[in-house]
């Protein structure tokens, strides 16, 4: 007779909106309530075209499909999300062997830009780049960096061979096709040169049999990977190694990997990993509802269903029982 598989280990589909309504039912209201808190010339005259949805502003959909929103809620999240990232690298803003004389950079969906803000304060003689298809960069700068609005799924306006570094991070489920954009990228570096990648997995993962298959934080990665497949964006870079793949089918070579874990919520003993889920749930808290709203839209949610959904996953977040974590994975190679 078989053994019963244990319940964290049994596969469960992605579960309808109406759960987290039931998940919810008796509890205080204050459970599910909001969260506190083309070419270059092409885009320019359209850029400020936005849309609206369930209340969050988001970049036009004549342009590239990007799930986060732009408003100013959630660039406080992705700028506390620049902070555990960078946390998770021991303080690094890049693990890449670049040399210290490099004189271009780019950092492609720069977002608030904080990435390339630092970047640029490292490399001070290095002209630094950062696009992005949303004009929300500041405009108090270092005087070697400047902010292009530019869309990297389109032809790349770099011409060929000019750039000593490429650097890209959460592109994750706005990219149609990986090959081609590391493609680019390969033509834009000059022999020598660096890119370097930086994404999560789409699911979230626990070392003791926590997270269960019907948790909100076991779910949230199921809203992504369904809501990146009606949309033709995958969210399985890390599980199908999609990076190293990609890059050394462009060309090229010496490509490094780096895996790292990001816990979520303050239950690590160790106190470098709980400062790390301290600042993920912080993000998370900031902003949870525009991280995941524009995904479970296009799978035909309310934001009723929304609000219902996140006030079980900060629960959970919260209390720390579910001990919760998600990889990432760094990868960077040189070009020939």
């Amino acid at each position: 007779m078989a053994s019963k598989q244990p319940e964290s280990q049994i596969e469960v589909g992605i579960l309808p909106p109406g759960h987290w309504a039931r998940q919810g039912a008796g509890r205080k209201a204050e459970d599910v309530s909001d969260d506190s808190s083309s070419t270059t010339e092409s885009l320019s005259s359209s850029i400020l075209e936005y849309r609206t949805i369930h209340g969050r502003t988001y970049q036009s959909e004549r342009h590239a499909d990007y799930w986060g929103p732009v408003d100013q809620t959630h660039q406080e999240a992705m700028d506390i999300n620049h902070h555990v990232l960078t946390l998770t690298l021991g303080g690094k803003l890049y693990l890449a062997p670049i040399p210290k004389h490099i004189k271009t950079a780019v950092d492609i969906g720069t977002g608030t830009g904080i990435w390339a803000i630092d970047f640029a304060e490292q490399f001070p003689s290095a002209s630094v780049i950062g696009t992005d298809i949303a004009p929300i960069q500041p405009s108090w700068i270092p005087p070697n960096l400047r902010f292009q609005i530019d869309d990297c799924t389109l032809p790349w306006t770099f011409p060929p061979s000019s750039l000593d570094y490429i650097h890209t991070r959460w592109l994750i489920g706005s990219i149609p096709s990986w090959p081609a954009l590391f493609t680019s990228a390969f033509i834009a570096l000059k022999p020598g040169g660096y890119l370097e990648s930086y994404e999560p997995a789409s699911r979230m993962e626990s070392d003791d049999g926590s997270l269960k298959p019907t948790t909100a934080l076991y779910q949230w990665g199921k809203i992504f990977v369904e809501g990146g497949r009606k949309l033709g964006r995958t969210w399985t870079l890390y599980e199908e190694d999609i990076q190293r793949k990609a890059m050394e089918d462009a060309g090229f070579v010496d490509v490094e990997v780096r895996e790292v874990k990001t816990p979520v919520g303050t239950w690590p003993r160790d106190k470098g990993e709980k400062e790390i889920g301290a600042y993920m749930q912080l993000a998370f808290e900031q902003d949870a509802e525009g991280t995941v709203l524009f995904m479970a839209t296009t799978l035909g949610w309310s934001r009723e269903d929304v609000r219902a959904f996140l006030g079980c996953f900060r629960r959970e977040i919260r209390e720390g029982r579910v001990r919760a974590y998600f990889r990432q994975r760094v990868v960077w190679g040189r070009k020939p």
